[in-house]
């Protein structure tokens, strides 16, 4: 078994890894490159592969920067099966038409590049096979593999493949502990070699008890300062999370500000849709509600703007007001346009909700920057910026440690990818001392054997 890192190493975004395994090739994720610019210019290039040799692309989730180059896969000539969980399928096809969407609005406007077409995401479309959970796909020639529920966001998967007498795990994105909606990640099973990805390798969040409090304080400041309180979200899950946890203050205690709420994207308005069709993916609380009828993404406050026309009248709401905007590392969409508009009022609030990667915009303003570049004017950031990283849709390095550490017995090898270096390094020390795995951080391009 052979495996080449062609993405998220040494990096978060990106994901695309190589697996040679008996006669197969096969990729875990084939995500886009996300940085400064929406798309970054090295999403365009060639593949380190030949597109036509993959026999298969297994998909641990609907994110961007996990699936965002698989029409340009398709483009360039793959023809095989692309498995993925049936939510999964849902939202690849809703994110792939978002992202050339926004693809084609940034070439008009700046003439970035746009490497797929609506011609690419219907192959890449033809191409989706859905999956259930632990159920085993066979692959050929031997090979298997098993989607087990990674608890990350809607339809998340880590995945088991096996073959050679060997099985590999790869982590895809584990989620944080005890979240609304979702049910737990599924215990890891036995693997030879895990790949894991290391996002939040060097740090431990905030206590989730606290979760519904921060969001509550957050909220009241904001309100009390009269301005605009903006969320930057990743419109898969943690737009969906934050709604679910505003749901529940507004029907229990109604301690929530009487303010608009305006979600403001519509990849995650689509995506609501989704959340209903698949109730067998809900934990036990979130079941329960939805068997009493309690639709939990909605309530008095919220008020939905799906087209651009409607998003423009935000704009003639006086403060406060709230707004729900895409996308999450701030590096294109809709919350460009509020950040343009509000970064500058000192009554204003940005709530940062997910992981920035670097060159990112949401990376620059949670580090402090006093100065950013939106549309090319320079905007002196003059609002209250805040981060919480309990509302994180990433396990923490405590979480990454107890789910490798409870698997028996223990992988032999692990390999920290979708990381920055530090995180990734830390993460891959403190599983060799404390497990006694040899643990590594791939750089990119590098090929090993196992």
């Amino acid at each position: 078994m052979r495996i080449s890192f062609f993405g998220a190493a040494h990096e978060v975004t990106g994901s695309c890894h190589l697996v040679e395994i008996g006669s197969k090739k096969i990729l875990f994720d084939c995500g886009m490159f996300q940085g400064d610019d929406f798309n970054e210019g090295k999403n365009a290039d060639d593949f380190p592969f030949d597109p036509k040799e993959i026999d298969a692309v297994l998909v641990s989730h609907a994110h961007l920067d996990h699936t965002g180059r698989i029409p340009k896969l398709c483009r360039e000539g793959f023809v095989g099966t692309i498995f993925m969980t049936e939510a999964t399928c849902e939202f690849a096809k809703l994110i792939w038409a978002d992202a050339l969407d926004v693809m084609q609005y940034n070439n008009k406007k700046f003439q970035s590049p746009v490497f797929f077409s609506e011609n690419d995401i219907a192959a890449a479309s033809r191409a989706c096979h859905g999956v259930r959970y632990n159920e085993s796909v066979d692959l050929g020639d031997g090979v298997r593999a098993i989607f087990r529920d990674a608890g990350h966001i809607f339809g998340s998967a880590f995945i088991e493949l096996s073959g050679e007498g060997k099985t590999l795990g790869f982590s895809g994105d584990l989620g944080n502990e005890h979240v609304p909606i979702l049910k737990d990640t599924h215990p890891l099973d036995a693997v030879d070699v895990l790949l894991c990805e290391s996002t939040y390798g060097d740090r431990v969040h905030e206590h989730l008890g606290e979760r519904k409090k921060q969001i509550f304080d957050l909220m009241k400041e904001g309100w009390g300062r009269g301005g605009t309180i903006m969320i930057p979200a990743f419109s898969l899950e943690r737009t969906q999370e934050f709604l679910y946890e505003l749901n529940t203050m507004s029907e229990d205690d109604h301690s929530i500000p009487d303010i608009p709420i305006f979600l403001d994207s519509p990849l995650a308005i689509d995506a609501m849709k989704v959340y209903k069709k698949y109730p067998e993916y809900y934990d036990t609380e979130a079941a329960e509600r939805y068997m009493h009828g309690d639709d939990f993404l909605q309530f008095p406050q919220l008020r939905l703007t799906y087209t651009r026309e409607e998003s423009k009248t935000i704009n003639h709401v006086r403060g406060p007001k709230m707004v729900i905007a895409g996308a999450g590392m701030m590096n294109g969409g809709r919350i460009l346009h509020h950040a343009h508009r509000y970064l500058s009022d000192p009554h204003s609030m940005l709530i940062i909700v997910g992981y920035q990667a670097q060159g990112t915009l949401g990376r620059k303003l949670y580090e402090g920057a006093e100065k950013v570049s939106i549309f090319g004017d320079e905007i002196s950031v003059q609002c209250t910026v805040r981060a919480v990283g309990a509302l994180s849709a990433h396990g923490d390095q405590k979480k990454l440690l107890s789910w490798i550490g409870a698997a028996k017995p223990g992988p032999k090898k692990v390999y920290c990818v979708h990381g920055e270096a530090h995180a990734a390094t830390e993460l891959a020390h403190r599983i060799r001392d404390r497990f006694g795995i040899a643990s590594f951080v791939p750089e990119y391009g590098e090929v090993v054997e196992v």
